[in-house]
Parts: structure tokens; sequence; C-alpha cells
């Protein structure tokens, strides 16, 4: 079993509501979001989830109850099966359904992100590296041992798994892998094997399989790909965006799940749309600091708690988190 270290523990909850009250008192966006949501105290993959409440890590499934794991920890993430988490002391931590078995899976960790299909991983010294998982036949989620370096000073990424992305220091966004769903936003449906700039000006990148958003740094929120549902707006509705579309602005922060997208903007506002919901974004909360997104429900922190509900519905609190 892993020991953490609580010493000097970052108290993540705190640091992010106080960064929410001065965006809104200045009315300036935020830096780049390195997590897999909005914020690195929260993930989803489809009806998986976990969230850092107060001191602790929580883990569950559907509408479940949380399950309280372990503390000392400043980012989780979500893949099929596998779940991770970034301890204070910077070592990027894997398990599957029982966190008393996880491994150290490298060291010397900023931030990282996670898919089905594997993980980027900025280190440190700001350089991005994929880690790619094996399966037999859709089934399993076993991470290879082949840490792949893919470029030097990247601020935030994205796993797709269709395409994925990153984002450059100076903004640039580079994408590689499918394309047949207009995954990179050119106009075109043309796949590449190596990693192309497909938009700029970019401080965040949430994508999940066949679509992908953009929060822009004037805090306009973009999109391109897959639409059936609606988490692109009205852009490509029905079918497919195949180039990059405008869907609201002001905002500091985004997250989009299977078939919705949400985006919180300076004063604490959450909007969402998407299945289920309107084609335009609409204000479902206020005081949120965090959200992410999974297949039909939304998980967000706001005023001290932990939230969750089913798209079209309302916002439930399911636990404190003081």
């Amino acid at each position: 079993m892993n020991k953490f270290l609580n010493n000097g523990y970052h108290k993540v909850f705190t640091r992010w509501s106080v960064a929410i009250l001065l965006l809104a008192t200045f009315n300036i966006y935020a830096p780049p979001v390195s997590a897999d949501s909005s914020s690195p105290l929260l993930a989803a993959y489809y009806d998986n989830f976990l969230a850092i409440c107060g001191t602790k890590v929580y883990a569950w499934s559907d509408f479940n109850a949380p399950q309280e794991s372990f503390s000392g920890v400043i980012q989780v993430g979500v893949g099929k099966r596998n779940r991770y988490a970034l301890t204070d002391q910077h070592k990027l931590l894997v398990w599957e359904e029982d966190p008393t078995r996880s491994k150290v899976l490298m060291e010397n960790v900023k931030s990282f992100y996670a898919g089905k299909s594997g993980l980027f991983v900025i280190r440190n010294d700001d350089s991005l590296w994929n880690i790619q998982t094996k399966d037999l036949l859709g089934f399993g989620e076993n991470l290879s041992m082949d840490f792949l370096p893919i470029a030097r000073n990247v601020i935030t990424a994205s796993i797709g798994d269709s395409a994925n992305y990153y984002v450059t220091r100076g903004g640039a966004l580079l994408v590689q892998g499918l394309a047949h769903r207009g995954q990179y936003g050119d106009g075109k449906l043309t796949s590449t094997d190596d990693y192309i700039q497909t938009s700029e000006y970019v401080v965040q990148v949430a994508s999940h399989t066949g679509h992908a958003l953009v929060l822009k740094q004037d805090g306009s929120v973009w999109g391109t790909g897959g639409n059936i549902y609606g988490p692109l707006g009205h852009h490509g509705y029905g079918d497919k965006a195949t180039q990059w579309g405008r869907i609201m602005d002001g905002a500091n922060a985004i997250a989009t799940g299977s078939s919705h997208s949400l985006a919180i903007t300076p004063d604490g506002s959450l909007w969402v749309w998407g299945r289920n919901e309107s084609l335009e974004p609409r204000k479902v909360m206020s005081e949120v600091i965090a959200v992410a997104a999974g297949s039909r429900s939304t998980i967000a922190l706001a005023k001290n708690a932990l939230w969750q509900w089913n798209t079209g519905g309302n916002p439930k609190r399911i636990m404190s988190c003081r």
C-alpha cells in the first residue's frame, strides 16, 4: 500500500475558491487548466467519477454513494477502468477498484490527462509524455511501460480516445489521431500520424470520443467534431462540425462529456448545453469552482459541497466538502 504524506497538503479546494473570486473581481480569464475537467479537483469518464472533496479523494460510479479513499492528492483522473491521482509529492498513481493497491506510475509530474486509450503526462520541466493502454477485444486497460516523449513547452492537453490534443506555451493547439468526425477542425476529414496545429490562442482543450472544445485567451469557447446530441451547441448539430465554431463567450473553464458540455464564467456561474438540454448555453448553478461531465450526468464543486445531477435536471447536493 502506498503511503501518502499529509504534511504540506495543498488546500486545493480553498485555493480554487479564492481564484474564482479574484477572476470575477478583476474580470480576467483563467490560466491553463491542468486537468481533464474544468479543475484538477474533479474527473469523469462516462459513469465513473473521482473528486477531491475537502481533504479526501472520493470515488464512485453512476449515482452510488462516493467512497472515501485517501488524502494528500492535488489532481484526479479517470479512464475506462483505471483511476489516477497525482500526490502532493508529484507522484502519479494508478489503480482499478482498490486504492490501497495503487502503484506509482511516474514521478516529477506536474499534471496529467486520462482516457481509455491512455494518458498524457506533463512533467515538471513542461515536457509532454504519452502512456498508451493495451486491451484484448475491448476488455482491460493495461498501461504500457513505454513512456513516449511528445513535445516540450506544453501547458495543457487532452486525451480524446479518437484524437488527442495538446497546447503549447504560446497557445498553439496541436492534434493527432482520427479525423472522421471533424476532430481536427480544419475542414478536412484526413487523419495524420504527426501532430499538426489546428488552432491558436488556446488556454484549455477538453475532448471526448469524436468531439473537442477549446477555451481561448479572450474567454470564447469553440467546438468541432461529432455533434449528434449537441455537445457543440448549434454548430453542426445532428451530425458533425468539421471546422471550429464559436459556442459562447465569457468563460474561464470548460468541460465536456459524451453528449453534453459545460462552461464556468468568472463570476462562478455554470452553463450547460447538449443532450436533454438546450443547444444554447443555459445557466444551471452559481458559486461553482469545478465541474466535470460524464455520459448523462454532471458533477460539480460549489458552496463547500459536491453536487451531481442528470442532464435536463437540477443540481443535487450529495455531500459536504468541509
